[in-house]
C-alpha cells in the first residue's frame, strides 16, 4: 500500500500547469470612474450581494469594489442617517493618495487608449 501511494504523482504547484492569472482590476474604466466619484466625496454603498448591490453616485459597481476592499483603499464608516443592514464606505487615506495618482495617470493617457480600455476592460 505504501508503494502504491509513493508511486502516485504528487500534485504540487510546480507540477500543475499555470493558467493566466486573474486580472487585479477586471474593469479599469469602472475602477477609474469609482475612484473619481469617491474623490469627489461620494460614498460607496453595499446594499446586498446581488448584482447591482454595490453602488456609487447612483451607478451600479460590478467589480471595482473587490480591489478597493482588498487593498484597503476604502474604509467602512457608520452612517447614522443610513439604512439598517446597508454598509457605507469612503476612501481611506491610502485610497485618497492612490486615487490622486491613478486619476492623474489616467488623464495623461491618450483619448483613444482610454476609449479602448473602456471597450475591452
Amino acid at each position: 500500500m505504501a508503494a502504491a501511494s509513493a508511486s502516485a504523482p504528487a500534485s504540487t504547484p510546480a507540477s500543475t500547469p499555470a493558467g493566466p492569472a486573474p486580472a487585479i482590476i477586471a474593469s479599469r474604466g469602472e475602477f477609474i470612474d469609482v475612484l473619481c466619484a469617491l474623490r469627489r466625496g461620494h460614498v460607496l454603498v453595499h446594499a446586498g450581494d446581488h448584482a447591482g448591490g454595490w453602488v456609487v453616485d447612483g451607478a451600479a459597481v460590478y467589480t471595482s469594489h473587490e480591489p478597493l476592499l482588498r487593498y484597503e483603499l476604502v474604509q467602512e464608516f457608520e452612517n447614522p442617517e443610513g439604512f439598517e443592514h446597508v454598509r457605507y464606505f469612503r476612501l481611506s487615506r491610502r485610497g485618497r493618495d492612490f486615487a490622486s495618482r491613478a486619476v492623474a495617470a489616467w488623464r495623461e493617457r491618450p483619448l483613444l487608449e482610454r476609449l479602448m480600455v473602456r471597450l475591452v476592460g
